[in-house]
């Protein structure tokens, strides 16, 4: 063969491969918006998949905190960014399943305006109250606000403690007073002040004040009892029948995004959820962490969104 054939052929084969290890996804820093402020549950668990991301994808990801708006404000950078897939959203159920319930508008269409990527998990919640009140149990909460009505408080800071705090006083037929917070953290600080009386948390969130012995748990927020905290009773146990709430969490980016990144970000993400040490530390924080496929996440966000439409109108709670 011609030498000079064999180097031009050579060359072409060389830049070919060059051009296919150039287009490979990530090639830049991703940005993980957290709808939450920092210290939050959803931040603290957004944090080590950032990590584990950055180092399993040998590109920074950095993480974006965006509260405010049940998470809106956060959904909504996510849903404007280009679909390259350097931008995404560590999502919970707050803006993408309650929030279009909850508020007479969203500025998205949860259907339409994302591409769903994979699960996280769930972060369970629990209901604690603070320690001076008298009741240790949800039964002797029911009884105590049934005695006083109008008068024991309720904090949230986001949806999910929205929405569970209405359904407890809708389930049991009591009347309590909601005061909302822009964020767990600015509830709990005032849970633990005995500014209000008890609240339904996340359980990365609410345990280190309930091992400090700052605040107590009463209950779990499912039907059935928590792996995470077995020695906790469920709400079913603790008298209140069909109560079932939970914070489900998973990754999102913009409409019509690069099935290359969907695809790497997917494998990536199950690859964490299945590392014995990273899945430990994330239960450590109260997280329960599993994944699947992108197909089988885009059908629980749509089952999610429905399930929470019924919730909110079963609790009777008034669009804001």
């Amino acid at each position: 063969m011609n030498i000079q054939l064999l180097r031009s052929l050579l060359g072409a084969a060389a830049l070919i491969v060059a051009g296919t290890a150039a287009a490979a996804w990530p090639q830049k820093p991703i940005t993980m918006v957290v709808p939450f402020p920092a210290g939050s549950g959803t931040d603290s668990v957004g944090r080590i998949f950032a990590r584990e991301l950055t180092s399993r994808m040998g590109q920074q990801v950095i993480v974006e905190n965006k509260p405010g708006g049940n998470g809106t404000i956060a959904a909504q950078q996510v849903a404007r960014a280009k679909p390259d897939g350097y931008t995404i959203l560590i999502s919970t159920n707050t803006p993408l399943s309650a929030a279009p319930w909850l508020q007479k508008s969203v500025p998205y269409d949860v259907i339409k305006d994302f591409t769903p990527i994979a699960r996280g998990g769930n972060l369970p919640f629990i209901l604690v109250a603070n320690m001076k009140q008298p009741f240790n149990s949800v039964q002797e909460l029911v009884s105590q606000a049934k005695a006083n009505p109008g008068k024991l408080t309720y904090a949230s800071g986001n949806s999910t403690g929205i929405v569970a705090g209405a359904t407890l006083s809708h389930a049991a037929g009591i009347e309590t007073l909601h005061v909302p917070y822009k964020g767990t953290p600015q509830a709990l600080t005032d849970l633990i002040g005995g500014q209000v009386d008890y609240m339904f948390t996340d359980l990365t969130s609410g345990m280190p004040f309930v091992q400090s012995k700052k605040i107590k748990a009463l209950a779990v927020s499912t039907a059935k009892p928590s792996t995470l905290l077995p020695d906790l009773p469920s709400m079913e146990a603790a008298g209140i029948d069909n109560f079932d709430i939970n914070s489900w969490n998973g990754f999102l980016g913009p409409a019509d995004m690069s099935d290359e990144a969907v695809a790497t970000l997917n494998k990536t993400i199950n690859e964490i959820v299945s590392d014995a040490k990273v899945k430990q530390e994330l239960a450590g924080l109260g997280f329960d962490a599993f994944s699947g496929t992108q197909q089988e996440f885009a059908a629980f966000v749509r089952e999610q969104y429905e399930l929470w439409g019924k919730l909110i109108k079963d609790a009777g709670i008034k669009v804001q």
